[in-house]
């Protein structure tokens, strides 16, 4: 991070009435009153300075495993107390361009840097126009995981900043109504009037600025997406999100280098994207009390003879290949690897006797966040533009009637498609569960492909009455050969380590002191919207209290 991203001025905030009228929260006036000051996005060369890696046999008050957004927030606001922690990454720290001179690669053109271990891309969007679209890449520690599992792919951001590299940063606050089924045994009024607010301005949240985007060429696959909405009844509501859009209204001019508008996304964004490499990350660093070890993958928590607890951990080659095994002493330890990492490592070592006093709702309460996907063929007097912004900027509203919240997403292939194409968060009630297989010697899911079918009856919901009243019909060249549903993955993996039953109400896990979940493990499989600003809420919340009562 540059002393110029550091010290530059706060990006514009979102008003309170566009704020409210898009989301239903009561944000409104953020105040920086959080002690994070959120940097203008500038080029991502450089941008982050990682110390390490530790050393095998080191003594550590704190233990954050993963950087994603809870772990930024734990490392963050522990450091401002006082307390030392090392954060341990199992993927890289992206802060060293590649040969074309950028970070992270195009969406359009994937290399050996966007897939984690994989020798073939695993796109979500698999065809396109009836030609299968994936192509085989060098093994590599890349910022994608699509990793595989029970039925279902479950994408995950992997370096230094977690999801918040690789997600489309849509920074939805839910609906007040909507908290209770999302967090039931959490103050909705206290979540709402102090850590959602606290939450959003680390995060840098901001509103696309409602003018622009009614003339700009780059979005105009989302006022189509609007059209058809409205036209069918529809309520169609800007989104907040966290990227830099003075940054992007400089790309449309053409004064700086492109990056959203180029259509970076899926692995990574090099400019104009406020990741948590840019918020609480730097914040976090700029305290001098928070070390980084990239390329760490932790694979033992159990307790040590001498108090806290004894840490093994693998570092590893940008191939995969293990150079090192550490093992490290932690007086507490985050588990904060995402709603998938954290889950597997707890019901390993729950399995194997490493913390056998872990009680049995670990590995339970997992989903999906409704995840299903979905695209239409408009027609020739509807284009979506052939160069399409690939930060997502509206949604279309019918959780309360049908179930679904659909985002109006870019399909930024550089050429006309007439396509409009979007993600759905849907009600979906179905939980898995992850358990040990001790003949395998691994960790499963026994998710079900049949669990989706509710997904896409909500959603469509929507898409059919739109297709009805337009005139149209879906898609299906883009999840295969005559599919018409992206009903195989998901972007929102939540649970498995679910708050007030894995752990109490504020992360602390049952039967072993000192240590905590502070991430998407806790939130029971659905957060109604993209739950990236609810996972950071929530830890600001559970932090505050540990600082205040465990140290």
């Amino acid at each position: 991070m540059s002393d110029r991203s550091l010290n530059s001025r706060v990006p514009k905030g979102v008003s309170r009435r566009g704020f409210i009228t898009g989301t239903g929260s009561i944000l409104g006036a953020v105040v920086l009153s959080a002690n994070v000051t959120p940097a203008r996005a500038e080029p991502a060369t450089g941008a982050t300075t990682v110390a390490g890696p530790i050393e095998s046999g080191a003594r550590i008050p704190v233990l954050v495993i993963g950087t994603g957004y809870g772990g930024s927030v734990a490392a963050l606001r522990l450091a401002q107390a006082g307390v030392p922690v090392h954060m341990a990454e199992m993927g890289m720290a992206w802060d060293t361009p590649g040969s074309d001179g950028k970070i992270f690669a195009n969406t359009t053109r994937p290399d050996y840097r966007s897939y984690w271990l994989r020798t073939r891309t695993k796109a979500p969007l698999s065809n396109f126009l009836g030609f299968p679209i994936d192509k085989d890449v060098p093994r590599y520690t890349g910022i994608l995981d699509a990793e595989e599992m029970g039925g279902i792919i479950v994408y995950q951001g992997r370096g230094v900043g977690g999801g918040s590299l690789v997600n489309g940063g849509m920074a939805v606050t839910p609906k007040r109504q909507n908290f209770a089924a999302i967090l039931p045994s959490v103050d909705a009024e206290e979540m709402y009037r102090t850590y959602y607010p606290r939450a959003n301005a680390g995060l840098g949240v901001g509103l696309i600025d409602p003018n622009w985007f009614e003339t700009v060429d780059c979005y105009q696959f989302a006022r189509v997406g609007r059209k058809h909405a409205q036209r069918s009844g529809f309520p169609f509501v800007f989104v907040p999100d966290v990227y830099d859009w003075d940054y992007m209204k400089q790309e449309v001019a053409g004064t700086v280098p492109k990056s959203a508008v180029d259509g970076e996304i899926l692995y990574g964004n090099n400019a104009g994207k406020k990741s948590l490499q840019q918020t609480y990350l730097a914040a976090a660093r700029a305290t001098g009390k928070v070390t980084i070890s990239p390329l760490h993958r932790v694979t033992t928590v159990s307790p040590s003879d001498g108090g806290g607890y004894s840490v093994v951990m693998e570092q590893l080659g940008t191939s995969g290949e293990v150079l090192a095994t550490k093992t490290v002493t932690a007086g507490r330890v985050f588990f904060a690897a995402g709603s998938v990492g954290t889950s597997k490592l707890l019901v390993r070592l729950k399995a194997t006797g490493a913390l056998p006093n872990l009680n049995d709702e670990v590995g339970k309460g997992w989903g999906d966040n409704g995840n299903v996907m979905c695209g239409r063929a408009n027609h020739m007097w509807d284009p979506t533009g052939k160069v399409q912004a690939s930060i997502p900027c509206g949604g279309i509203d019918n959780w309360d009637a049908g179930g679904a919240f659909a985002e109006v997403a870019p399909l930024p292939t550089g050429i006309e498609t007439y396509a409009s194409f979007y993600l759905s968060i849907t009600k979906n009630p179905n939980r898995a569960r992850f358990s040990w297989n001790a003949a395998a010697g691994k960790v499963e899911l026994d998710w079900q492909t049949a669990w989706k079918q509710p997904s896409i009856d909500m959603a469509k919901t929507i898409f059919d009455k739109i297709n009805a009243k337009e005139g149209t019909i879906y898609r299906t060249d883009l999840f295969g050969t005559n599919k018409i549903w992206g009903d195989h993955l998901t972007y929102h993996p939540l649970g498995g380590a679910v708050l007030n039953k894995a752990t109490d109400n504020y992360g602390r896990l049952h039967g072993h002191p000192g240590l905590y979940v502070i991430d998407g493990a806790l939130i029971p499989g659905n957060t109604s919207v993209n739950p990236f600003v609810t996972i950071t809420a929530l830890a600001e919340r559970n932090i505050e209290k540990i600082i205040a009562t465990d140290l």
